[in-house]
């Protein structure tokens, strides 16, 4: 309890762990995801990290699900999203806070290598890749089931378990139900399931 009053012990962001004498201004004590889940495969095993990485997948499908009445839906704009979650001992994950339009300055070499790979694949998903694509964009769910795009995954498509995509989108499928129920769905969320909210890698 004598260091209670430390601020830089506990959970707080880089605003305040900047001025810690022990901070590392090559990668401000960040990790990229990867890295993170290397490390707990070696420390806890394949099982339980994999067990991890899908109740993240499920937390931040839910919370969306969640409020997704009030969240803007405009095909003419975008939004995103970013998670703060912590991990406890025995691996379960926490939803600390949920940031819309988080910050994209960055504060170390290596977060601005991540923030500008953000914001590339972003556009990636946002603007149609072809050239001939704009004349007939009207919006993803026009554009047959979702995929992984650049460091994001998709974790979950609406659309594709509605069956609301367009009988005529590039794919020729109407939803890609069938397929989707065949690797998983919001009650079996793991790695590389259906599609329509999406996170990084």
């Amino acid at each position: 309890m004598s260091d209670f009053d430390n601020p830089f012990i506990h959970l707080t962001n880089v605003a305040i762990q900047k001025h810690n004498e022990d901070y590392n201004t090559s990668h401000g004590g960040k990790w990229h995801i990867r890295d993170l889940r290397l490390f707990l495969e070696a420390t806890r095993g394949v099982d339980a990290t994999d067990a991890l990485f899908s109740e993240m997948n499920r937390l931040i499908v839910h919370s969306l699900l969640a409020c997704q009445d009030v969240i803007v839906n405009d095909r003419h704009c975008f939004e995103c999203y970013g998670y703060d979650l912590l991990l406890d001992h025995d691996l379960k994950p926490w939803l600390v806070e949920v940031n819309a339009s988080p910050s994209l300055s960055p504060s170390t070499h290596s977060d601005r290598i991540m923030k500008l790979n953000l914001i590339r694949d972003v556009y990636r998903i946002v603007v149609p890749q072809d050239s001939q694509g704009w004349a007939e964009w009207r919006g993803s769910v026009h554009s047959g089931p979702m995929r992984d795009s650049g460091d994001f995954v998709v974790l979950y498509d609406e659309a594709a378990v509605t069956g609301g995509y367009d009988e005529e989108s590039p794919d020729g499928e109407r939803g890609g139900a069938e397929k989707i129920k065949k690797r998983g769905n919001l009650e079996d969320l793991g790695s590389g399931i259906p599609r329509s909210f999406l996170g990084k890698k």
